[in-house]
């Protein structure tokens, strides 16, 4: 039974039990994307092991923001651990470029068949990842059974951490990430079934950036901002449920996302996940 099960467990005790699964390790292997998730196990990594005995790996790949890669270093920087950036070739994997509704899968194998050789020649057993005990419960999560067939696990689901907790705790300990937005990687911008490509996801790269930028030039302050490419030259903005009506209304603004032949804004504003309520019936992670 983990700790999100037990009624009246606070952070306290929360962050207690991640610290009872971190301490007893040799070493640890974080993959970190420069989230909050797995900043926050990052930082529960070396506050529990100090910071030798824990390495940081950030993946990169075209499916990463060039912007996402600088914070990251600097995070890893400022605990100390030693931080570690490997190439990965999601593309190469035909189940990743086909984009059904298991592309999460292709990518999380990719992920662990990288980092777990790399933690081997580092003498580090443990790769774990950031997932939480909401993603465990969020249902549609390929990627998570993925990286656990491959021996990764995760300390802050196995601590009953919910995201509200990692906040908290990242709040708590003072981290600069406590309040970034949610950043996932540029293939969940790509609706299913749409072919994922390097110049794909570098145009759904750029489009964010310059619509981001012209926002803020408008003196509209946005936090949460997706492109979603739906195909066939068709592009889907999200962004704050109280942006919706003024970017609607500014024709200009949606000119900066180019590369797409029609810009649509979504009247429901940002959904994390939204894509995958395009899928018809999928399958729940258990």
């Amino acid at each position: 039974m983990t700790c999100d099960s037990l009624p009246g467990v606070n952070l306290d005790s929360r962050l207690a039990a991640l610290a009872g699964e971190l301490a007893p390790l040799p070493g640890v292997l974080v993959a970190f994307s420069g989230g909050v998730d797995s900043g926050v196990v990052l930082a529960a990594a070396v506050r529990a092991l100090g910071p030798d005995r824990v390495v940081a790996a950030t993946a990169i790949s075209p499916s990463l923001p060039a912007a996402e890669r600088a914070g990251a270093a600097e995070f890893a920087a400022s605990l100390g651990v030693r931080h570690e950036q490997p190439s990965t070739d999601e593309l190469s994997r035909e189940g990743y470029r086909a984009n059904a509704g298991d592309r999460c899968a292709f990518c999380k194998s990719e992920l662990i068949d990288v980092l777990a050789p790399l933690a081997a020649r580092l003498g580090i057993a443990e790769v774990v990842t950031g997932t939480n005990a909401d993603d465990l419960r969020a249902g549609f999560r390929p990627g998570i059974r993925a990286a656990a067939e491959r021996g990764a696990w995760a300390p802050l689901a196995r601590a009953g951490m919910t995201k509200d907790d990692v906040r908290a705790a990242a709040r708590l300990w003072g981290l600069p990430l406590a309040d970034k937005p949610a950043a996932a990687c540029l293939a969940s911008r790509i609706a299913y079934g749409v072919p994922v490509t390097a110049e794909g996801l570098a145009r759904v790269e750029q489009a964010e950036a310059d619509l981001r930028t012209a926002l803020t030039g408008a003196g509209l302050a946005v936090r949460n901002l997706r492109v979603r490419d739906l195909g066939d030259d068709v592009a889907r903005i999200e962004v704050d449920a109280a942006l919706v009506v003024d970017l609607a209304a500014r024709p200009d603004l949606l000119a900066a996302v180019d590369g797409f032949v029609r810009v649509d804004v979504d009247p429901r504003g940002f959904r994390s996940g939204s894509m995958n309520e395009l899928l018809p019936d999928p399958v729940p992670y258990r």
